[in-house]
């Protein structure tokens, strides 16, 4: 609909979606990804093509938010560069790349925020358009952990949570833990927090082989940003899992366990601050559990939140970055 309002209202306008039976290559950025383009719009006979990718793309360290090439006729646009308002962007951008791309002329697109500046190749009749090396990549791997949707992993995890409650469960039960999180003081309980999140997210990713590793097919420099993305997706998901972990708990505490019993154990008068203690420790120690759990998860399901697993370019029916 945006088409013949922003391009030529004079044509009828076809669009054809899917990238057809072969994957495009991820080893050479966005060249490479032209070139497939490029050989895919000739044999369809089509106008114009235009890549929507979810490949973290860059040129010289700095993200690569799109590159537009008239003499192939092609375009691509990394979405993960643009960050959370991808859809608006592409509203803007597609209609602009395509009249540029039927025009023979590369010109300036509307103005968009994550675009910091173009850089104009004009003998090969190209144009990049980049973001800005700091801002720039913290929308990037923003726009990246959106891609992977981390409410997928959260709800992926069940077994990992049905672990962690039952751990949480047993501890409950234990006035030694009670006494644990009494003797512990604030620093000492966030670092207990955050080793038993970070031994969790490691667990998931050794358990379920997601660490890519670079080869001929994956850079170095992509393989690190995958892997990047991997992390931040998994520990958002185990974030939340946490604080539902700890709800729980701290409702389970206040329901079972008498302040009178508390107070007996702790010898001295019990506060709420005590209950909301004893839930972040149990829910510290209960991550661990939680982790042994989390190795009985469905393989496709754990993996669908690494950045750079891909379905076998074979399946037709899978998607591909």
């Amino acid at each position: 609909g945006l088409l013949p309002e922003q391009v030529d209202a004079g044509v009828r306008w076809t669009v054809r979606q899917g990238w057809g039976e072969v994957a495009p290559r991820r080893d050479g950025g966005a060249d490479a990804l032209l070139d497939d383009l490029a050989r895919r719009r000739t044999d369809e006979r089509w106008d114009v093509a235009i890549c929507l990718t979810d490949l973290p793309l860059q040129t010289d360290r700095t993200p690569l938010i799109a590159q537009i090439s008239t003499r192939r006729r092609a375009a691509t646009v990394s979405l993960p560069a643009l960050g959370l308002s991808q859809l608006r962007t592409i509203r803007v951008v597609v209609p602009d790349f395509v009249g540029a791309l039927l025009a023979d002329k590369p010109g300036p697109a509307r103005p968009v925020a994550a675009v910091k500046r173009k850089i104009d190749n004009d003998d090969a009749g190209e144009v990049r358009y980049v973001g800005s090396r700091w801002t720039g990549r913290g929308r990037l791997l923003t726009g990246m952990v959106r891609a992977n949707r981390p409410g997928r992993a959260l709800l992926g995890l069940s077994k990992l949570l049905v672990g962690a409650f039952g751990t949480a469960a047993v501890a409950l039960t234990t006035n030694t833990i009670w006494q644990m999180g009494d003797a512990l003081g604030v620093v000492r309980l966030v670092v207990v927090m955050l080793l038993g999140l970070t031994g969790l997210v490691a667990w998931l990713i050794l358990a379920h082989d997601l660490w890519e590793k670079p080869d001929r097919d994956t850079p170095a420099e992509l393989a690190r940003m995958f892997n990047l993305g991997t992390i931040l997706t998994l520990a958002l998901a185990t974030a939340v899992s946490y604080v539902v972990l700890f709800l729980g708990t701290l409702l389970a505490a206040a329901l079972l366990i008498d302040t009178s019993v508390l107070e007996q154990s702790l010898q001295r008068p019990a506060h709420a601050t005590d209950y909301l203690t004893l839930a972040w420790i149990i829910s510290s120690l209960a991550t661990v559990g939680g982790a042994i759990g989390s190795g009985l998860e469905d393989e496709e399901t754990v993996r669908a939140a690494a950045y750079g697993h891909h379905p076998d370019p074979s399946d037709r029916a899978g998607g591909n970055r």
